[in-house]
């Protein structure tokens, strides 16, 4: 009997419904892909801007849905999750599979990256195995031509017997094309893989066992021969025990005479297929890359160089954003552009308009709204902010950010996380809370609690880590080290004792490298631009609000209420000034903020270097930003946000008072 699967994920019924027998519904049309292959730009074209997002049903995993008119008939259009196989290892995987399954698409539009057609291939095999009406959209061809890659695309669709299409979607070409092979109504492919003797008589037999679906018999007896667990709940709802036991034992049986495990000798099967039609339509110019870029390929994920470009990365990064950017820029920006030229005349307007104190307050007073948000966020943030999402689109435009992966992959296993992890972690440094959604590419539960709890505990998102090296900048190398090695250790020891309390199992971690290459300038200088003016939106409007909150909170004297009562934490404990409780709440509203709170004293010779130091090792660890936190709870539910939070708040002070004490007893 087949166990029941772990993941809690709704399995639709793949027995044909009235929908798929043909009624008056709307027609879909279904986009299936791996992920980063252009889906959704094609999704955008085909529905214009008018689109809903929603959870799929009992799951965290989000579906895009829109409408677009085919040969004036209306058609639901829907943006699947990315994905690698059908045969489900993921959430987003089984979200998939499930859409497919629960009523038979108009078309299955397969969206395929040109640069890499084996990888694809191995969709669309299992896509004609269902039944399915399938059109194969080679995407992104431009940037295969300029790797020298040529896909013979007419005999492609002759062999597979379906169409298939050559687009740039990024600039709408072949996309008319695409649109005229949906409205055509598809038809399933004639295309059949036939596998060894011991597999082709297990799914004859299995097949006997089960009803009529909206995909073939054949392709459901494949899954369940390689124990496909998602399709356990279905099989005990349409097969008696007896069946199921029956079925079980020609699995058992069919397993006994193949080496390999059954699943492995399936998709070894498939690729040998995908080998055969690769042969006949896909020509690449052999073209030989300089002896210094395969060097550079080869070490920059060498187990021991690798690290050396690491340290040189962080050390490249350190000197551009935390001594230029914090220091040049922001000298000027504050100093010089603001308390120099903008603020002084602001500040009598303001003065000669209004005669009342507390509106002066309001707008240029210690906390206000001028004075303080907006100075905070656009002269001692923005240009921080800048040089690190410059440097971070060199790093990701290069294809090094992946290489980085491999590298610190290791550690993650020590913490008993999938590889697939490090990507979360180094998306964290751009935004915290966009990451925490990226979880979702993560395999199991215990997984994708482990790293929303290191995202939320000590992963500072792109504007906090850009301050934090501003601050630490002007201070010491050694500043630097004391405050990383602290967040690292503290890293791997609270993943490492999670991975022990929290239950499961890691799973392998498999990433393709993309090549080293030049980055490209305007694309640099599109994606930093563009991630400005996310920062500009969202975070002018949060400065204000941490600003209100500051400013009434120092009216009504909340603010002193919570010095005093934080006072033996933070004044004692940590020994720090009382002003930085302030940092402390107004991190909370949003996390840079409250690092350029701390930025602004330090400037103002307020904090020793001791202090500096405990302070951005506590606010560091501090409880993630309002932002972060809402999609904790939304992610992982309110139980676990609140135990996360819980968690961070004594924890971040507790190691604090321990560095601080540290410090000050060794006299470093």
């Amino acid at each position: 009997m087949p166990e029941k699967r772990e993941l809690n994920t709704p399995v639709s019924s793949p027995v044909e419904t009235p929908a798929a027998k043909g009624s008056n519904q709307k027609k879909k049309v279904v986009l299936i892909g791996n992920p980063n292959v252009g889906k959704s730009v094609i999704f955008g074209h085909l529905t214009g801007t008018y689109v809903t997002v929603s959870n799929y049903p009992g799951t965290t995993v989000e579906v895009t849905t829109g409408n677009a008119a085919f040969n004036g008939k209306n058609t639901q259009i829907v943006d699947t999750p990315g994905v690698n196989n059908l045969i489900p290892m993921s959430e987003d995987e089984i979200v998939t599979r499930n859409i497919i399954l629960k009523d038979r698409p108009h078309a299955v539009v397969h969206v395929a990256d040109a640069k890499n057609i084996r990888r694809s291939l191995f969709i669309t095999l299992q896509l004609i195995e269902m039944g399915l009406p399938v059109i194969f959209d080679i995407n992104m061809v431009d940037e295969a031509k300029a790797r020298g890659i040529r896909i013979d695309d007419k005999k492609l669709a002759e062999k597979l017997s379906i169409p298939v299409l050559k687009t740039v979607a990024t600039r709408k070409q072949g996309l008319s094309g695409l649109i005229n092979s949906i409205s055509d109504s598809p038809q399933k492919s004639g295309y059949r893989i036939t596998y060894s003797p011991e597999i082709e008589n297990a799914v004859q037999k299995i097949e006997t066992f089960l009803p009529q679906a909206t995909i073939s018999k054949r392709s459901l007896a494949l899954m369940i021969l390689a124990k496909d667990t998602s399709l356990n709940d279905w099989l005990f709802q349409h097969l008696s025990e007896q069946q199921i036991h029956e079925v079980d034992q020609i699995c058992n049986i069919t397993q006994k005479k193949i080496s390999n495990r059954l699943s492995q000798e399936i998709m070894q099967q498939r690729m040998n297929h995908i080998r055969d039609i690769i042969r006949d339509v896909l020509r690449e110019e052999q073209r030989e890359k300089p002896k210094f870029v395969l060097w550079l390929e080869n070490e920059m994920v060498h187990p021991i160089w690798g690290y050396g470009f690491v340290l040189l990365a962080l050390f490249l990064i350190y000197e551009f954003v935390g001594v230029f950017g914090a220091g040049t820029l922001v000298d000027f920006f504050e100093k010089t552009l603001f308390n120099k030229w903008l603020m002084p005349p602001v500040i009598s307007f303001v003065q000669w308009l209004l005669p009342w104190q507390i509106a002066r307050d309001f707008l240029v007073g210690d906390y206000g709204i001028i004075s303080m948000a907006f100075t905070y966020a656009i002269a001692i943030v923005l240009p921080i902010i800048a040089t690190f999402f410059l440097a971070f689109s060199i790093l990701e435009d290069s294809g090094y950010l992946p290489r980085l992966s491999i590298i610190v992959n290791k550690l993650f296993h020590a913490m008993g996380l999938n590889g697939k992890a490090v990507l979360p972690m180094v998306l964290g440094l751009g935004c915290d809370t966009m990451a925490t959604l990226t979880t979702r590419i993560l395999d199991s539960k215990k997984e994708k609690i482990i790293v929303t709890l290191l995202l939320a505990l000590g992963i500072p998102c792109s504007a906090q880590l850009g301050v934090i090296l501003g601050m630490l900048g002007g201070v010491s190398p050694i500043a630097l080290i004391i405050w990383a090695g602290t967040v690292f250790i503290v890293l791997i020891l609270v993943g490492y004792l999670s991975s022990k309390i929290i239950p499961g199992e890691s799973s392998d971690f498999i990433l393709e490298l993309p090549p080293l290459r030049i980055p490209g300038l305007l694309n640099i200088i599109s994606k930093t631009l563009a991630r400005m003016e996310w920062y500009l939106k969202e975070a002018i409007p949060l400065f204000v609000l941490g600003t209100l909150v500051l400013f009434f909170m120092d009216k009504l004297n909340l603010l002193g209420v919570i010095q005093d009562f934080s006072a033996p934490v933070v004044q004692k404990f940590l020994q720090l000034p009382p002003k930085t409780t302030e940092a402390f709440i107004v991190g909370f509203l949003r996390r840079d903020y409250g690092v350029a709170g701390l930025f602004t004293m330090a400037q103002a010779g307020e904090l020793s270097t001791v202090q500096i130091i405990v302070s951005l090792v506590t606010i560091t660890l501090f409880v993630p930003c309002i932002a972060n936190f809402f999609i904790i709870i939304k992610e992982r539910g309110w139980k676990t946000a609140m135990v996360i939070v819980g968690f961070i708040i004594p924890f971040a002070f507790l190691i604090g008072g321990i560095v601080n004490f540290t410090l000050r007893i060794t006299g470093l």
